[in-house]
């Protein structure tokens, strides 16, 4: 049976389409690789879940394995796009025309507005779908709405080289300035870049019965720079995960909300094997053990505990390479700790230090039970997935190799 298109005047059908092709060169797999401790694609499904007018969302790829996590986040994935809209030069035309087409031959549903939301721009205001299809339903002479923020860059100061001359000539003119490329920024036209976070069309105008899929009339959505994030590199991946995690940003995420560090800390709790070491052994002929430390991360310590913080180690090993390490750096030690969660809630009580000021970094399932007895539970970047998932903050660093310190900087900041 069709599934038929109820029409109300005060609520239009909104199809929420989220294209997400499995063949990603710079970051691979980048739509499921999690992002701030969730999978890229689910930023972008629960903006249109928790969206009060999208009525339905759908995942348009090719790849059987981004289908199947997208379900797992609430998205429908009726269709796998056909390759040949999937390339490195797929536009999103025939990616939306494609899917609107077997949505009306398989199904006969006809959605009125169309909302394409990126998954490479994850960091959406909570308002930020509503607030676009509304400024459409409100504009009936618009074809479509697109995200914009100030240009970062004025192009009235940009050049262009004529390829025969070699001589530059200005990219823009303005009426009343021969040269507005020596002219003051603050007299020269508001420009604005578009961003990937948004975009509300209505497809009966544009892409499916033209070769426009924003049509004529486009209609800007002003979004905050604060939130202005598209991703297409590691360097990318690492800067914005920073963001979702310390930017204080009012965020759409597809799961609980991830603490972040307390303006107070008096405690910081470390595991030591993965977080001091590798979490590899080193031994000798003799069945000593050996294990690799960061100096780095010896001396982020000594500037925490110079600032006042406390530091304190509780290892599941009892080993005296742990001993000698802690030593060395005036830290305390517990060892051989098979439960600790309940080490650390004496621990806190009887050195009278509230949950609210401790942070815990630790990288196993063993160290999960501890994280919800702290403000901020961290993870280094190469920490058990169990671990990431339950985590506050995944850094950057891996264990052994800078993660300490980079938490210290972070406290310290």
């Amino acid at each position: 049976m069709d599934r038929m298109v109820s029409r109300m005047a005060d609520r239009p059908e909104v199809l929420a389409i989220i294209p997400a092709r499995g063949g990603s060169k710079g970051i691979p797999r980048k739509n499921i690789k999690l992002f701030a401790g969730f999978p890229l694609i689910a930023y972008s499904i629960a903006a249109a879940k928790q969206s009060e007018l999208v009525t339905r969302v759908i995942v348009s790829t090719d790849d059987a394995e981004i289908a199947a996590v997208s379900r797992e986040w609430g998205a429908e994935t009726p269709f796998l796009r056909p390759s040949e809209f999937a390339t490195d030069h797929a536009q999103d035309l025939p990616v939306f025309r494609h899917a609107l087409e077997w949505l009306t031959e398989n199904e006969g549903y006809r959605p009125e507005i169309v909302v394409q939301l990126r998954p490479t721009s994850p960091i959406r205001s909570k308002t930020m779908v509503d607030d676009a299809v509304r400024l459409l339903i409100a504009h009936p002479e618009a074809d479509s709405v697109r995200g914009v923020v100030p240009s970062g860059e004025n192009p009235y100061k940009m050049w262009r080289i004529d390829p025969v001359t070699g001589a530059m000539q200005g990219l823009l003119k303005v009426d009343g300035l021969d040269e507005p490329y020596n002219a003051p920024r603050q007299i020269l036209p508001a420009t604005y870049w578009q961003t990937g976070h948004i975009d509300a069309i209505r497809p009966d105008r544009t892409f499916m019965v033209s070769d426009k899929i924003s049509g004529d009339v486009v209609m800007p959505l002003m979004v905050d720079p604060a939130f202005t994030v598209d991703i297409d590199t590691p360097d990318d991946w690492a800067r914005y995960e920073t963001l979702v995690y310390n930017g204080n940003l009012d965020l759409v995420l597809p799961g609980s909300l991830r603490r972040v560090l307390p303006e107070k800390i008096s405690l910081v709790v470390m595991d030591f094997d993965g977080v001091f070491t590798d979490d590899r052994v080193f031994l000798d002929q003799n069945g000593i053990e050996m294990v690799v430390c960061s100096r780095s991360d010896g001396m982020g310590i000594s500037r925490l505990k110079q600032s006042g913080v406390r530091v304190t180690v509780i290892s599941s090993e009892a080993n005296p390479v742990v001993s000698r390490r802690c030593e060395k750096l005036g830290i305390e030690v517990f060892q051989g700790v098979a439960d600790k969660a309940t080490l650390l809630t004496d621990y806190l009580h009887k050195n009278s230090i509230a949950a609210t000021e401790t942070v815990y970094i630790g990288n196993d399932i063993n160290d999960t039970p501890c994280f919800p007895l702290v403000s901020c539970a961290v993870v280094p970047a190469d920490a058990n997935q169990k671990a990431k998932d339950v985590a506050d903050i995944i850094l950057q660093r891996k264990g052994g190799l800078g993660a300490i310190r980079e938490l210290c900087e972070m406290i310290l900041r």
